[in-house]
């Protein structure tokens, strides 16, 4: 199983980092040791002074797939969840300075939140409609809606099976709205998918 991660996806959190917005997916990868499941908490790493939160619509691949036209992408995934790409972000603009990769800033163990479960995607009414946000202490902090990606799922699934054979099991969290932030010892992030929460732990 294989988390990959799209970057700037969406122009107001591009323009947030002050980052150009892309013409193609920009993705990096994390291992699965960076999942964090069931809601446990979230323990800040001791090498950091700035982690923030990232909340994702996630897509769940459930097919073998390689160099995938965009027309056919939508078979490959039938469920879409939430999660939270954790960023370092004091040492990603370490290495963003030096041309390095962003590995020790993405990558780490528990850096990937996934909800509780998956929704089928008949349940929503439209695919290129679908909000969601998180809260942070009971108060709103990012919010965000499919319509708003600069690229689509089937245009990240087509572009990412270019170059990495899809699998069934693998996770891809689908890009940051804006409003991205510093998470603190104590705070409290609920994340909510349309309507339905999905996760809700502590940051220890």
């Amino acid at each position: 199983m294989k988390i990959i991660c799209i970057g700037r996806n969406y122009v107001a959190h591009a323009k947030e980092l002050n980052n150009e917005v892309p013409d193609e997916p920009v993705f990096f990868m994390k291992p699965d040791s960076a999942l964090l499941r069931n809601n446990d908490p979230f323990y800040l790493p001791n090498w950091t002074n700035d982690v923030h939160h990232e909340i994702e619509l996630v897509l769940k691949i459930k097919r073998l797939g390689k160099n995938i036209g965009k027309q056919f992408a939508h078979r490959y995934y039938d469920e879409i969840g939430l999660g939270i790409d954790f960023t370092a972000r004091d040492i990603q603009q370490k290495l963003k300075e030096k041309g390095l990769p962003w590995e020790k800033a993405k990558a780490f163990d528990q850096s990937a939140v996934l909800g509780s479960t998956f929704i089928h995607k008949s349940e929503f009414g439209d695919l290129k409609n679908i909000s969601f946000r998180l809260l942070k202490n009971g108060i709103p902090v990012q919010e965000g809606n499919s319509s708003l990606m600069i690229f689509n799922f089937d245009e990240i699934i087509s572009q990412i099976s270019r170059y990495i054979t899809l699998k069934i099991g693998d996770l891809i969290y689908t890009g940051t709205p804006a409003g991205v932030g510093a998470v603190g010892i104590g705070d409290r992030l609920e994340g909510f998918l349309d309507e339905r929460k999905l996760f809700d732990f502590e940051i220890k």
